[in-house]
């Protein structure tokens, strides 16, 4: 009909989201051990209630306060004010200051300074609550992560009693100021200057970019960390520090003092993310910003990578949290949208169905849910061995723990974001033109999901750090072992009487193979063909991430198998048919990345610059 007007989309689709406590339960409890980490006594707090009221909590909260307001924020966004102040959209300051009332920014925190002394992994838990509801959002209290753990680590006993409590607590907010305009991922370019003052402050003069919730009006007071560069500081990064930044200065009481000397002075336009505010930094704009070192001089490197490391965990995080949203979307419009008939059935025996009853919708789905799966049980074990590394007691164990995280921490930022954008573009693909269309929603997770592989050191260089720092620890003897531990689940799978473990044993032992051979390929060649190990890097990543993917998917399966007795067997099933349809679907594809991985740089210049231009 001319003029016809199609029915709008029910509400509750784009407004789809409810956060996913039970399998995060799952993979706490049956995938990266956090009853282990309890058995250490390091965590005396750490129980099963515990756990469960946390879950529980903070999950209501952001179903029913944060995530209403994902919509909210993309149509409004963050708006510049006249005098350099950042409104944020309608609902975020009454939102954040509920998580603020309930002390949800502590959890995996110094109980000296108001946290609440539990793991780093049930913190990132509650992280990902926030992410899956509202990424824009959540990215203001995972900038304060990064803030507290550089100041934990690296600042003198007054920094620490005059920011944390209020960090951790969640009354300030912190930020980190890395980039500038001529110096992207390359840090050691940087031009900011930093010069010390005769009560021992600095002036920090320079502009910083792309610093997410630089300004704001949710809290009283923002904290920046900034790289700065002193006069007489050697070139790169061995001449850079650190400097917190306030931007109110404290009293000697706490309580706030002047207007230091930095301002937003410009807000970017962005393809999503929209209610979070990126920001550009003036700091020095009326003489320079007083600023308080930390660490040493020329050192800011070490504290910067205290903040990055945990930041790209985080990141990682953002992942699987807007692939989960996108999957619940995805999945409601799927059981509403009814459209043509399953093969083989009589036009006179059905109406239209759901597009749910169709192979290649189920076959998009089950992408979607394997695929976050696989990703939530890399980021978890790379943020649990950071625990286990706290609590051990020996050295050794320490230093096995800390190899672990730091093998993992490139592969959960790099395959877990790519894994987003990936599983977004297909949410958008099952909503079909709808998609396509802004008043689903379907698009601003697709939109805001791509900023993650750029974040914290963009992918490819999560690659080069895997390849030529991370594989190399201990002779390759770190990831040699993480690839035998694949092997031995792989056996045991195989050896079950369970069909389906066979399947993903059999699925998991081949792609062992697989990257084994990448990776010593790559050892071998990393020193004496460097070009060649880095044109394989990004390859090796993907191939890395869908075999880390795969074992973790693989253990809850198993420990799936055993529990069908006593245990939610329908739900239990579900990870077992999860595990197989990543087995025989991706883990599958692990052969065809070896060539890529190994195959070195010389196709990479075989075309010059004006050849790639013709």
């Amino acid at each position: 009909m001319v003029g016809a007007q199609r029915e709008p989309l029910p509400e509750r689709i784009r407004m789809t989201f409810v956060a996913p406590t039970r399998d995060i339960r799952f993979v706490l409890k049956n995938v990266v051990g956090i009853d282990a980490l309890a058995q250490t006594g390091a965590y005396e707090d750490l129980s099963d209630d515990i756990i469960d009221a946390v879950l529980t909590e903070a999950g209501r909260l952001a179903t029913e306060v944060v995530a209403p307001l994902n919509p909210v924020g993309d149509q409004q966004g963050s708006v510049r004010q006249d005098d350099g102040g950042v409104k944020t959209p309608d609902g975020f300051k009454e939102a954040y200051r509920q998580i603020v009332d309930g002390g949800w920014g502590g959890v995996p925190f110094d109980p000296n300074y108001g946290g609440q002394g539990l793991p780093k992994v049930l913190g990132l838990a509650v992280q990902e609550f926030w992410t899956g509801a509202n990424m824009a959002f959540s990215l203001c209290p995972l900038l304060s992560r990064g803030a507290i753990e550089a100041i934990s680590a690296h600042g003198t006993e007054e920094q620490k009693a005059t920011y944390l409590e209020k960090l951790i607590s969640g009354e300030w907010t912190g930020t980190m100021n890395l980039t500038e305009p001529q110096a992207g991922s390359d840090v050691g370019a940087l031009r900011s200057k930093a010069e010390k003052q005769a009560d021992g402050t600095y002036k920090i003069t320079g502009t910083k970019i792309f610093i997410t919730w630089g300004e704001h009006d949710m809290t009283d007071n923002i904290i920046h960390l900034v790289l700065a560069r002193l006069p007489d500081a050697p070139p790169g990064t061995r001449g850079i520090s650190l400097f917190i930044v306030p931007k109110f200065l404290v009293n000697e009481d706490g309580s706030l003092g002047e207007r230091n000397d930095v301002q937003c002075v410009s807000l970017e336009h962005k393809l999503g993310i929209h209610a979070s505010p990126t920001c550009v930094m003036g700091f020095g704009e009326n003489g320079g910003a007083t600023g308080y070192l930390i660490g040493e001089e020329n050192r800011g490197m070490a504290c910067m990578f205290t903040m990055m490391n945990d930041a790209r965990l985080g990141v990682g995080l953002e992942g699987v949290a807007i692939a989960d949203r996108s999957y619940q979307q995805a999945l409601e419009f799927a059981q509403e949208r009814k459209q043509g008939k399953p093969v083989g059935r009589q036009h006179d025996e059905v109406d239209m169905l759901p597009i749910i009853e169709h192979p290649d919708v189920r076959r998009m789905l089950m992408t979607m849910k394997a695929h976050v799966e696989a990703a939530r049980g890399i980021v978890y074990a790379a943020t649990i061995a950071g625990d286990f590394a706290e609590a051990a007691g020996e050295d050794s164990a320490k230093a096995e723990a800390r190899a672990r995280l730091d093998l993992l921490t490139p592969v959960a930022k790099g395959w877990s974001t790519d894994m987003g954008v990936d599983m977004t573009s297909v949410g958008v693909q099952i909503h079909g033109g709808m998609g396509f269309v802004e008043e689903t929603g379907a698009a601003q997770h697709f939109r805001d999901s791509r900023i993650a592989p750029i974040y914290e050191g963009t992918n490819g260089i999560q690659a080069i750090d895997l390849v030529t720092r991370k594989l190399p620890l201990d002779g390759g003897n770190v990831v040699r072992k993480f690839i035998a531990e694949i092997e031995e689940l792989a056996n045991e799978a195989k050896q079950s009487n369970d069909a389906s473990l066979g399947v993903i044993g059999n699925n998991l032992s081949d792609a062992a193979e697989h990257l084994s051979a990448a990776t010593e390929w790559l050892l071998e060649n990393v020193k004496s063909a460097p070009n060649d190990a880095l044109a394989g890097a990004t390859p090796y990543l993907k191939l890395f991430g869908i075999v880390a993917g795969g074992f973790y998917l693989a253990k809850g399966a198993v420990a799936a198998q055993a529990q069908l007795q006593d245990g939610d067997a329908n739900y239990l099933k579900t990870r077992i048919a999860l595990a197989r349809f990543f087995a025989e679907n991706t883990l599958s594809t692990s052969a065809g990345l070896v060539a890529p991985c190994t195959r070195g740089a010389e196709l990479l210049f075989a075309l010059t610059p004006d050849q790639m231009a013709s």
